[in-house]
């Protein structure tokens, strides 16, 4: 009898959560249709309030309170009236470059909002990924080199590919000794099923029209001027790269770098592919000391779906906590 009651119980919890959901949908279905949904947010950090105060209670914690006090006018007294910003700026791309829409948005904003002498960081990570989203996000980096925004770009870890396109778009790129530098170079790869459906049979149709609408396929026969001619697009693509790699960084020799080879930074150095070995949070520490530093991030939107995604499974999975077995579930 007690599991009758405690499945009884549970019954009646999941049917409650089932109708309280289908409200919640509705409720936000209603929205969206009355309300056009913003693309999302902007958040905005003060990282030198933020080093100001980390520093303020270290020197409070290691000082007698005398020499506290006496340092804390005298930082007071060497704070200017106005300072230049730095504004920085996160992009970790993915092999589809998504993030370039966010991108975009935080250049925008900071394009609306530098003054003069004001600067840019952005800690850049990526190991590459398509050619037009690398393509666009490099385009959105221009985009303050040519409003004479002094642009410097921060690799930390890897920027290889598409994220080295990105990258030396930068009057100045530094990066930690161990990162992962360069790649310049171009990459294509797909399966053939051809054998494998006529082994079984199975015949597969393409029609195009053009000579080289298609020149390499997954499911048909693959010819050597189809092979051919990918291969030449490859090339075109290669020298396109390497000619904006250039048109940005003249010193480098192009012929040594753009192998599709990457280095580590200590390395790249001596080729000339980075400036400087720092990492972010050095170059950020010396200019707290004299700049606002503050921090440039857009939350783009969820979907309605996801939303009501991540919802639902989060319903879910407390219904099952709630259950009387839900525990074995460990």
């Amino acid at each position: 009898m007690d599991f009758l009651y405690e499945y009884g119980l549970f019954l009646a919890k999941a049917a409650t959560i089932v109708i309280a959901t289908g409200i919640v949908i509705g409720l936000i279905a209603g929205a969206a249709m009355r309300n056009k949904p913003k693309k999302g947010e902007f958040q905005f950090t003060d990282l030198s309030d933020d080093f100001v105060q980390l520093q303020t209670d270290l020197k409070a914690e290691l000082m007698e309170k005398k020499a506290f006090k006496r340092w804390l006018k005298d930082q007071k007294k060497k704070e200017p009236e106005q300072r230049q910003t730095t504004f920085v700026i996160d992009f970790h791309g993915s092999m589809g470059a998504s993030e370039v829409d966010a991108l975009r948005e935080e250049v925008t904003a900071v394009l609306a909002a530098a003054e003069d002498g004001d600067d840019v960081l952005v800690r850049l990570e990526s190991g590459g990924g398509v050619v037009h989203g690398y393509g666009l996000g490099a385009s959105q980096l221009d985009r303050l080199r040519q409003r004479g925004i002094e642009l410097t770009v921060a690799v930390d870890k890897v920027a290889a590919s598409g994220g080295y396109m990105m990258a030396c778009i930068a009057n100045r790129i530094i990066a930690a000794p161990f990162a992962i530098i360069g790649s310049i170079g171009v990459l294509a790869q797909l399966p053939n099923f051809h054998r494998l459906l006529k082994k079984n049979d199975i015949d597969f149709e393409q029609f195009t029209a053009g000579e080289f609408k298609r020149t390499i396929t997954l499911f048909g026969e693959n010819t050597a001027q189809g092979r051919e001619k990918f291969q030449q697009e490859l090339e075109q693509t290669h020298q396109l790269f390497k000619d904006h790699v250039f048109s940005h960084r003249d010193v480098l020799d192009m012929e040594q770098v753009a192998t599709g080879e990457y280095w580590l930074a200590s390395q790249a150095l001596e080729y000339k592919l980075v400036d400087k070995l720092q990492t972010s949070d050095d170059f950020l520490l010396e200019r707290v000391q004299q700049r606002r530093v503050l921090q440039v991030k857009f939350q783009p939107k969820k979907k309605l779906a996801e939303r009501v995604g991540a919802g639902a499974s989060s319903a879910l999975q407390h219904l099952w906590q709630k259950l009387p077995f839900g525990h074995w579930s460990h």
